[in-house]
C-alpha cells in the first residue's frame, strides 16, 4: 500500500471508484508532469447526496453540509488522479484547487465551503497538499449539485 493510501486508511477514508462523466469529457488528463481533473461533483455511489443552492435559509443546502460535499468532491478528484497515475505516491504537489459553490444570492461563505476540500488535501498530503485556490460562487452547477471541485496535481 502506498504512503498516501496508508494515510487515507489512517483517516478512515477509502477512495471511491471514478465517477463516470455526465457529458462529453474525461475525468482527468495528463500532460507533462501535471494531472488536470475535470470538475468533480459530490457523487456518492452514483448519485448526489443533495441538490440546490448553498445558503442560510429554508430550502437551501447549509454551508456545513456543503463543506462536507466539497470533501466528497475532492475524493472523487483524487480517484481520477489515482486512475491516471496508478498510485497517489507519484503526487509531488497539489498545485491548484478551484471550487465552485452554487450560491444563494446572499451567500458569501464560498471560501468556508471550499475549505472542506482544502483541509482534506492538507490532512492527506501534508505540505505537498498546500495549494493555490479559487472559491467561486455561481448561479447553478450541473445536475443541481451544490459544489464542484477541480484539481491541478504535479507528479513525478
Amino acid at each position: 500500500m502506498s504512503a498516501y493510501e496508508e494515510r487515507l486508511a489512517e483517516l478512515g477514508i477509502e477512495l471511491p471508484d471514478v465517477s463516470p462523466p455526465v457529458a462529453a469529457y474525461v475525468p482527468a488528463v495528463v500532460t507533462g508532469s501535471y494531472v488536470y481533473t475535470s470538475g468533480q461533483l459530490p457523487f456518492v455511489s452514483g448519485s448526489l447526496p443533495a441538490t440546490g443552492k448553498v445558503g442560510d435559509g429554508h430550502g437551501l443546502v447549509p454551508a456545513d453540509d456543503a463543506k462536507g460535499y466539497a470533501r466528497t468532491c475532492v475524493l472523487n478528484a483524487l480517484a481520477a488522479v489515482r486512475t491516471e497515475l496508478g498510485s497517489l505516491d507519484r503526487v509531488t504537489r497539489i498545485v491548484k484547487l478551484v471550487g465552485f459553490v452554487a450560491s444563494d444570492p446572499s451567500f458569501t461563505g464560498q471560501p468556508g465551503v471550499v475549505n472542506g476540500a482544502s483541509e482534506l488535501l492538507g490532512e492527506i498530503f501534508g505540505e505537498a497538499g498546500r495549494h493555490a485556490r479559487s472559491a467561486v460562487g455561481v448561479a447553478a452547477l450541473p445536475l443541481g449539485a451544490p459544489v464542484e471541485i477541480e484539481l491541478v496535481v504535479e507528479f513525478a
